[in-house]
């Protein structure tokens, strides 16, 4: 195989190793360090004939390299400022998501939430296992551990994600008809149009960084998230559009200061639960145009 041949046969691999590295890591700048690692890695094999699964092969690689870099994330994560949130993937709704990494349920807001609950090896078993299909023998290559200890490690991840999935998840337009409903009382001021939207037990978080003001810690309660959202869309907004949110229709809002946010809604039996809103400017270098 020519060096040629070998660097299109990675590219190819791309968006389905960025996935795994960012289903990991909630960061889509760290699963791209992951992935390039990846690659150098490929390239400097003496003999790359002898991998007969290029895919399984690489798969394992940055499943490697993103268990490893858990380590220093949730360290950076413990000094983080406020409430840290993953790096939200935008697309626009007609158009191919973010650097084409297929957006699907694995890679949903609440999902990368509930994996943060997950100890790094649990995470890494479950999604390599469950997500992306490696067999328990290869996923203990991964986390160095035995096959019977990863099954443990994937049914105990299981269970945990199982009680964070909405249990009555809406289809792709119902999730856009309450996105749409929702943008429209939040630009209306509409009170009671939010509290009809909002599960009793919503919560909001928000994750500014430090950089910009956010929430500073979460707020639960359908009356007391509407009256923050009436209050902030109480400035002046620039633009406010409708986008694919890992996977979902979600909203990306600026104000007039310029600053943006991104808005993840978690919609279950008709109502949204939960309102993740990302302002870190660090984590929106990839949100691209506008409406």
């Amino acid at each position: 195989m020519t060096s040629e041949e070998l660097a299109r046969r990675f590219e190819s691999e791309r968006p389905h190793l960025l996935r795994v590295a960012y289903s990991t890591l909630g960061s889509m700048t760290e699963a791209e360090d992951c992935v390039q690692e990846a690659w150098l890695r490929l390239r400097g094999l003496p003999d790359v004939t002898e991998i007969r699964d290029l895919r399984g092969w690489l798969v394992r690689a940055v499943g490697r390299l993103a268990l490893d870099a858990l380590g220093s994330a949730r360290a950076r994560r413990e000094r983080y400022v406020g409430t840290w949130l993953p790096e939200p993937l935008v697309g626009d709704v007609a158009a191919d998501p973010v650097d084409r990494v297929t957006l699907d349920e694995s890679v949903s807001m609440a999902l990368l939430l509930v994996m943060e609950s997950l100890s790094p090896a649990e995470r890494t078993a479950f999604l390599l296992h469950d997500v992306f299909g490696l067999s328990f023998d290869e996923v203990a290559d991964v986390v160095g551990r035995s096959p019977a200890a990863v099954r443990q490690l994937a049914s105990r991840a299981r269970r945990h994600v199982a009680e964070g999935r909405p249990r009555f998840p809406p289809t792709p337009d119902q999730q856009r008809q309450v996105v749409t409903a929702f943008a429209a009382a939040c630009r209306d001021g509409d009170l009671d149009g939010l509290m009809s939207l909002l599960d009793p037990q919503v919560v909001c978080r928000g994750d500014g960084g430090g950089k910009v003001s956010a929430l500073p810690t979460e707020e639960v309660g359908a009356e007391r998230v509407a009256r923050l959202l009436v209050s902030f869309v109480r400035e002046p907004l620039r633009e406010m559009w409708i986008a694919t949110v890992n996977g979902a229709a979600g909203l990306v809002l600026r104000g007039e200061d310029g600053v943006l946010s991104v808005a993840s809604l978690t919609v279950d039996g008709g109502r949204i639960t939960a309102l993740d809103v990302v302002r870190n400017p660090d984590k929106l270098t990839h949100v691209r145009g506008t409406n």
